[in-house]
């Protein structure tokens, strides 16, 4: 079974920064299109970054194009989320999947296996 788990979210200020990473178990990793979602309160599940296998593509949410960045390490089986110039309506549960397939997709149905989840919030 592959396992995912965040870590590094938490409380920054507007305007701050903040990297949730995502450990991958097993030793498919640099098979899988992994993708960044978030979900926000009373809201539906938001496709927010989205890298392929070998991390050379990457393609973003309008709402954090020229703020976030994602990336991986196939040697570590990581990916990550680096988030700059924060703003409170980034506040949100942040999940991490994997996608058996090539597509880079942007739909939530599409992974086929998610994280748990790291809670990000940012104060005004």
């Amino acid at each position: 079974q592959v396992q995912l788990v965040e870590s590094g979210g938490g409380l920054v200020q507007a305007g701050g920064s903040l990297r949730v990473s995502c450990a991958v178990s097993g030793r498919a990793f640099s098979t899988y299109t992994m993708g960044w979602f978030r979900q926000a309160p009373g809201k539906e599940r938001d496709f927010v970054a989205v890298i392929n296998v070998s991390g050379d593509r990457t393609s973003y949410a309008d709402s954090v194009k020229g703020r976030f960045t994602i990336s991986r390490d196939n040697a570590k089986n990581t990916v990550s989320l680096q988030m700059n110039s924060l703003k409170p309506e980034d506040t949100a549960v942040y999940y991490c999947a994997a996608d058996r397939g090539s597509t880079m997709q942007t739909i939530p149905r599409q992974y086929n296996y998610w994280g748990q989840g790291t809670q990000v919030t940012v104060s005004s």
